[in-house]
């Protein structure tokens, strides 16, 4: 697939339009750069990688058959950076009871100068809405660090129930699942556009 592929289209009654296209670890590495090493991100854990690491990092993922990495556009701008994968096979290994139609998600919203009003819960949900977009999404699955309460509130925002915290390698973990009834309780997104198989999120 291309970059210029477009996967996944929302358009957000404020803010406008979002979509969601592949990620290149070579064309996009600057920019994640940027992105992964600011302050605000201090959660995604990359606050010291150099170039070389993020082209590495992405480069493992594209090459993973049960992780995938996207860039999110607003209005056509790279705004944000999401990730998909099969908690069964990484991630939350032997931690909970992975059930068919489980998937898990990271997202990182770029940083601003002129940040927008609700643009970051703008942006978890359309993430979501690609998730669920997939027919075979049952529940989406996160595990935030336990001390990032603002990814916290955005989660219940959109549905997410926590359970418990888990202990993983790098941090204690807020785990936490959302179904599609709650989502679409959450958010009154009832319908989103189908995502064809080989383009799939």
């Amino acid at each position: 697939m291309s970059t210029t592929d477009t996967l996944f289209t929302r358009t957000d009654p404020a803010l406008g339009t979002f979509s969601i296209r592949p990620l290149d670890p070579f064309a996009d590495a600057e920019l994640l750069h940027g992105w992964v090493t600011h302050p605000k991100a201090s959660f995604w854990m990359m606050q010291d990688a150099s170039l070389p690491d993020v082209e590495r990092e992405y480069m493992r993922i594209a090459a993973h058959e049960h992780h995938h990495a996207f860039i999110g556009l607003h209005e056509g701008r790279p705004a944000f950076l999401m990730e998909s994968y099969d908690p069964s096979e990484l991630e939350l290994v032997g931690l909970y009871d992975a059930q068919p139609g489980d998937v898990g998600m990271h997202f990182l919203v770029a940083p601003s100068d002129r940040p927008l009003s609700g643009f970051t819960r703008a942006v978890i949900t359309t993430v979501m809405a690609a998730l669920f977009g997939d027919a075979e999404t049952e529940r989406v699955v996160v595990e935030p660090d336990v001390r990032n309460k603002a990814v916290h509130t955005l989660n219940e925002a959109v549905g997410f129930v926590p359970e418990r915290e888990v202990r993983k390698p790098e941090k204690v973990a807020l785990l936490s699942f959302c179904t599609r009834a709650r989502f679409e309780a959450a958010t009154g997104i009832t319908q989103t556009a189908p995502i064809t198989e080989e383009a799939s999120i």
